[in-house]
């Protein structure tokens, strides 16, 4: 049901290598010049010397100021990043219309209810799916490459800690933006609004677009050890846009469920929940396996809702 309307030629089947090429090219050269701009401001926002910048940009998180700005820049070179990209390839390139005014009459309570309730489930049983990843284990012929995606999830660990240790409520509210907001709106713009459309165009296949993009969505975050928890998560907001036609949904539950980690984390920090955002050691079977079935029946009447009230309109099933 997904809205994406383009006479472009460029963004025709028959054309579908030079269409992904183009978005690769155009979406890479945004994300890059966008984080040249936050880095070239970093010194006169955040009073911050060149030497303390490149010395944070190669790890050294005790520079003072460095949090806001290491979030600074990952909400204007990867949130507000990947929706210009969108945008410029959406409008300037495929010219396509996402019809907004029908998306937008499509947001309800009922349906936006659902929606919180199925990620909050969802959240509950990505525990599950964490902790199965988390024991991937390579055969001993793979072991260079075990070790060096350890190093990498090592140190993107190492940058999410020093991210979201808040020392203080304006920092909690930065990150609630960057991390929540700016990362909902434009990932879910880039991925749900432009690459998934094209893929179920591509592939012929709702299904198949939707699981292609989850794979795609998770590993551009480069977490090898969060990689399934993550194509769940973007298969379930594929769903979300899929069944309703409208992005606002996926949006807001992309919001919901990054603004509730920090927020967990934050409390954390503070001594008042028991949560811990690197821990892979203990899961809550109970509580994944409740989580998966409050997911399915939500998403079962969700379905049914949505299909009611707008329609088979080429569900691809």
């Amino acid at each position: 049901m997904e809205i994406y309307e383009t006479q472009s030629e460029i963004a025709k089947r028959k054309n579908w290598l030079l269409s992904l090429v183009v978005i690769v090219l155009v979406t890479f050269g945004a994300l890059v010049l966008l984080q040249a701009l936050a880095v070239a401001f970093i010194p006169f926002l955040f009073k911050i010397s060149i030497e303390d910048l490149m010395s944070l940009i190669n790890g050294n998180y005790d520079v003072p100021n460095g949090r806001m700005a290491m979030l600074f820049v990952q909400g204007i070179g990867s949130g507000i990043g990947f929706w210009v990209a969108a945008w410029i390839i959406i409008r300037f390139i495929e010219k396509a219309d996402l019809h907004w005014d029908i998306q937008n009459s499509r947001v309800n309570g009922k349906n936006l209810g659902l929606v919180l309730g199925m990620t909050l489930a969802g959240m509950f049983f990505n525990g599950l799916l964490v902790y199965w990843n988390a024991q991937l284990d390579l055969p001993d012929s793979m072991s260079s490459l075990e070790n060096w995606m350890k190093e990498m999830e090592t140190q993107l660990m190492e940058l999410t800690k020093f991210l979201t240790d808040f020392q203080s409520i304006p920092e909690l509210l930065t990150g609630i933006l960057v991390i929540g907001v700016f990362a909902g709106i434009g990932e879910e713009m880039f991925f749900r609004g432009l690459i998934q459309p094209k893929m179920q165009g591509y592939f012929k296949s709702a299904h198949w677009g939707i699981w292609i993009t989850a794979i795609v969505f998770s590993a551009i975050h480069v977490q090898f050890y969060g990689f399934l928890p993550r194509v769940f998560l973007g298969a379930l907001f594929g769903y979300m846009y899929h069944y309703s036609g409208s992005l606002i949904y996926p949006i807001l539950a992309h919001i919901f469920n990054n603004s509730l980690t920090v927020l967990m984390v934050y409390l954390a920090n503070q001594g008042h929940v028991d949560f811990d955002l690197e821990s892979t050691d203990a899961v809550s079977y109970p509580a994944g396996i409740l989580g998966l079935l409050v997911l399915i029946l939500g998403f079962l009447y969700f379905k049914k809702v949505n299909l009611t009230e707008h329609g088979k309109l080429d569900q691809g099933i």
